[in-house]
């Protein structure tokens, strides 16, 4: 204690004397390793690093107040906190999370020891990051590590390093840096978009239900095989509902890493499941972040082979079919630029997510829900960036935007990759991330409609998502009802799951055999990358009725959905998260870990949240 005391001392001496000569005085410290992360399995070292390859280095600082902000968040998440609605301001939001003086000014005389100058450097909007684009020889030498090319079974390519050091001083100060030990990848297809197959040119189109010229009953609007706008309209009942303020009120989608929206795909499709939003094919807005992929040209041959756009043409065009006018703002991010592809590393391998929540957070004007149907494995990045992106969502939620995301399509984990990754190869769950981040709303999946079932496809593997979190502590929202179903598994599957680790997810949706025009013909996916958009469509038409009745959006769902909102989902009791050689978790009556709540009935949610707001 002493000695803590005595260097806080030194350190306030120190930048009141850099205060008054005006310029960042060299505090010196050996290094030491401040983070170290196994690689994944499915990863394998090939090679040194090419010393002259760019990366965007990014510095996150100790959030000086992130206590008092998530304080904050839940009070204005509350419904029965009298401040339930107040939501903070960016400016608000960035005032508690930026760092100290303290911080920042170590961080600079650490980057000018390595001729690092402040002119050079970029800052989030509360400057709890610090970005900077350097080689990897520079970046080597600044964290004292080794950078290699790491390959994917499936082919693909990062530039990462496993552990990394800083000066003693600063291992207080800095938080996290990336991209080093994270192989996280915002996969645009793997687990969570399955396809199907095409439906046959000669199958007609008549038999799937399209637009409706009278009411229909779900047994007309609905085929199992083939899932419409119309079909989810008719489910949901938001057939009714015509949006009082589009315009005030907005819905948004992310893409990463190569991923886009093909309007023209997205416009056939809109003129023949929802003709009157044709439109809107070619209105929607796009941002492109950091290189993110905006073409609207066709794929060519590799394109085609990898599916993309499969995952970005599902999101759009289920948004614009249920939420018609209400604009759709599409994130397209990259990894972040410069990028220089040479024979190793032909791919960007620098990282999307964090650049992605570092932009929306710099933005006054957001959608005030934004589906995510993107994820990976929890275990392929290290805590402290889960912890990191995980906050960023807080501030997000401190604002008033709903971030939903995909709960993973393996159940609770592939059968041969149920392992840790720790190097003692336990058998384990797999829990997703962001799935498992305590302030997302997290959605599973459904198939059929009277009842609906744990969407599950013997056909290509997939099996809708849920389990516990192996990083984040159970919230306190979700703590009754939780350990209620964990007590009732009677301890099974002890050992494969942290049975106090936050549960997810938290709703469902339907995802099973939704039709998508990809390339200009039809094709049938699976996936949470299918209920989180339409999750997400149904709560934003939520939203819109708030607005028009003057009332403040859901904002940060969960406190809302745990106390009270849960009453207006439709229960799912029916199938498990099968995985790992195992039934999975089962679905039962109340919250469960494959289904959550169950599904938005949305008339229902829109009763219970204008009763609360």
């Amino acid at each position: 204690m002493l000695f803590n005391v005595s260097r806080n001392v030194i350190l306030t001496a120190v930048l009141a004397a850099e205060a008054a000569l005006g310029s960042p005085i060299q505090i010196r410290s050996p290094y030491a390793i401040k983070e170290r992360h196994p690689v994944p399995k499915k990863w394998t070292k090939v090679g040194p690093a090419p010393s002259g390859h760019l990366i965007n280095l990014q510095i996150g600082l100790k959030q000086s107040q992130f206590d008092e902000l998530e304080r904050q968040l839940y009070e204005v998440s509350d419904p029965d906190h009298r401040r339930y609605g107040q939501h903070l301001n960016a400016a608000e939001v960035n005032e508690l999370v930026r760092p100290t003086d303290t911080a920042l000014e170590l961080a600079h005389g650490w980057l000018q020891d390595h001729n690092i100058t402040r002119d050079e450097l970029e800052y989030s909007p509360a400057k709890d990051w610090i970005k900077i684009s350097l080689p990897v020889n520079a970046i080597e030498r600044l964290l004292d590590t080794k950078y290699s090319i790491f390959k994917h079974e499936d082919g693909t390519y990062m530039v990462r390093a496993p552990e990394w050091s800083l000066p003693v001083h600063l291992h207080e100060y800095i938080e996290a840096i990336q991209p080093t030990t994270s192989f996280f990848r915002a996969k645009p297809l793997g687990s969570n978009v399955k396809p199907v197959k095409s439906i046959a040119e000669s199958e007609s189109l008549a038999q799937v239900p399209q637009s409706p010229t009278t009411d229909l009953t779900l047994a007309q609007a609905c085929n199992a095989s083939a899932v419409t706008p119309l079909c989810l309209r008719t489910l949901y009942d938001t057939i009714h509902y015509t949006p009082k303020v589009p315009g005030q009120n907005k819905v948004g989608l992310n893409d990463f890493l190569g991923e886009s929206n093909n309007r023209s795909d997205i416009h056939i499709f809109l003129e023949q499941f929802r003709p009157e939003a044709a439109a809107a094919a070619y209105e929607f807005n796009f941002i492109v972040i950091a290189g993110g992929s905006d073409q609207q040209s066709p794929d060519n041959a590799t394109q085609l082979a990898a599916g993309t756009d499969l995952e970005g043409n599902l999101d759009a065009e289920t948004i614009l079919g249920i939420d018609y006018p209400t604009p759709l703002t599409a994130f397209t991010t990259g990894g972040t630029p410069p990028f220089l592809p040479d024979d190793l590393t032909p791919t960007d391998t620098n990282e999307p997510y964090l650049t992605w929540v570092n932009y929306v957070l710099g933005q006054n004007d957001l959608p005030q829900v934004i589906s995510t149907s993107y994820g990976d494995d929890e275990q392929t990045v290290p805590k402290s960036y889960a912890k990191t992106v995980c906050r960023g969502f807080a501030q997000l939620g401190a604002r008033g935007i709903s971030i939903l995301v995909a709960s993973g399509d393996n159940g609770v984990g592939p059968a041969k990759d149920c392992l840790s990754n720790d190097g003692k190869n336990t058998s384990i769950f797999l829990p997703e991330f962001p799935a498992s981040c305590p302030y997302v709303t997290t959605v599973g999946a459904t198939k059929n409609f009277n009842p609906e079932v744990v969407a599950v496809d013997p056909e290509n593997g997939f099996v809708s998502g849920g389990g516990f979190s192996n990083y984040f502590p159970r919230p306190a929202y979700q703590k009754s009802v939780v350990d209620a179903y964990v007590a009732g598994l009677d301890g099974e599957y002890n050992g494969l799951y942290n049975p106090s680790g936050r549960g997810y997810p938290d709703i469902a949706a339907q995802g099973y055999h939704f039709l998508t025009i990809w390339n200009g013909s039809i094709a049938v996916l699976d996936g949470t990358s299918a209920s989180t958009p339409t999750a997400s469509a149904v709560l934003a038409l939520v939203n819109d009725a708030l607005l028009a009745a003057g009332r403040p959006t859901l904002g940060f769902l969960n406190p809302w959905l745990y106390k009270h909102g849960y009453k207006a989902f439709t229960d799912v009791t029916s199938g498990s998260s099968i995985g790992c050689g195992t039934a999975g978790f089962p679905a039962e009556a109340g919250w469960d870990a494959v289904t959550g709540f169950g599904t938005p009935y949305f008339p229902s949610v829109k009763a219970n949240a204008l009763e609360f707001l």
